[in-house]
């Protein structure tokens, strides 16, 4: 059967709609894919930012025992930590620059916490010029030092060096200086 051009034939309007509309889903279904992926992808990374950033897990203050006696160290290799006798007060930090690349600090993104015969109530944390958080003992500002390897390493211990000592601490807070170190006896 043969149509006049211009008749109207509702089966043939209603394959074309249905062709369009194939098309159009066809066009909307790479779109929404898209905007799928980008909608997928942005909550996401969202997500795992911000509530890291709230719930992360600071770094862990703890004690060992080494040739030194009973120490604090910190992180999960529990590295000796040390004070800085330049340091006034447990708010502020006097190693910065080539200071802190050889004496780094301990730093955290969350809450420090104590384990061991570390006290929770002797931890605090300020903020560094830098804008990163540094972790103090008992008011003392904790740093690493660089050529401790492991967790037996305490080369730091003793040491004058930018303008003051550098010494081990007990769990009480006290320092271990090189009368102690060498078995000298002494505190301080």
């Amino acid at each position: 059967m043969r149509v006049p051009l211009g008749a109207r034939v509702p089966g043939a309007a209603l394959g074309c709609a249905a062709l369009a509309l194939v098309a159009a889903g066809c066009g909307s279904s790479s779109k929404s894919s898209n905007s799928t992926s980008a909608a997928a992808s942005a909550p996401a990374s969202t997500a795992s930012t911000t509530p890291a950033a709230s719930s992360e897990p600071g770094v862990v203050i703890s004690v060992k025992h080494n040739k030194l006696g009973t120490i604090l160290a910190a992180g999960p290799k529990h590295m000796t930590v040390y004070l800085f006798e330049a340091d006034h007060g447990g708010s502020s930090s006097a190693c910065s620059g080539a200071c802190a690349k050889a004496w780094p600090p301990v730093t955290t993104s969350g809450a420090p916490t104590a384990s061991g015969a570390a006290m929770s109530a002797d931890l605090g944390r300020f903020t560094r010029s830098d804008g990163t958080t540094q972790v103090t003992y008992k008011g003392h500002p904790l740093y690493y030092f660089v050529k401790d390897g492991d967790d037996g390493d305490a080369y730091g211990e003793g040491s004058k060096a930018f303008g003051a000592g550098w010494y081990v601490l007990r769990p009480n807070g006290s320092k271990i200086d090189d009368d102690e170190a060498s078995g000298s006896g002494g505190a301080s």
